[in-house]
């Protein structure tokens, strides 16, 4: 369950949604501090950062290209494929399964399925794009 909460009721675990599926679950600061799933990367790249001066005026918000699929047409596969940039062949493959990480961390993405390739390639290459 993601909603766990301690004593201060502050969630403890979080869960990341794509079109009605969880696409990574983590513990918060996990996932705040390496998150895996290209979204959810996506999604802490887009919030605003507070500068010295105020918010940031030189550096523009980053935006996660293409659009949300409607419900009644979503994409085979991963449903965030077609906007993805690590998109591949296995990506529209069937149902992508909710692959388990260390550390209790769980993401729906082929990139971290054994047989993708080598796992410390993949977060050297996920590192450099957040």
């Amino acid at each position: 369950m993601c909603d766990v909460y301690g004593k201060d009721e502050v969630a403890d675990r979080v869960c990341v949604m794509y079109t009605g599926k969880i696409v990574e679950e983590s513990d918060v600061d996990a996932l705040f501090e390496k998150p895996k799933h290209p979204y959810t990367q996506g999604l802490l790249a887009s919030v605003p950062k507070l500068s010295a001066g105020g918010i940031g005026s030189e550096s523009r918000l980053q935006t996660i290209e293409g659009t949300v699929p409607t419900p009644t047409a979503l994409p085979e596969g991963c449903h965030f494929g077609p906007r993805c940039h690590f998109r591949m062949e296995r990506c529209t493959n069937g149902e992508i399964p909710l692959y388990e990480l260390s550390g209790e961390i769980k993401v729906r993405c082929v990139l971290y399925d054994d047989e993708s390739g080598d796992s410390l390639e993949i977060e050297k290459h996920l590192s450099a794009s957040i």
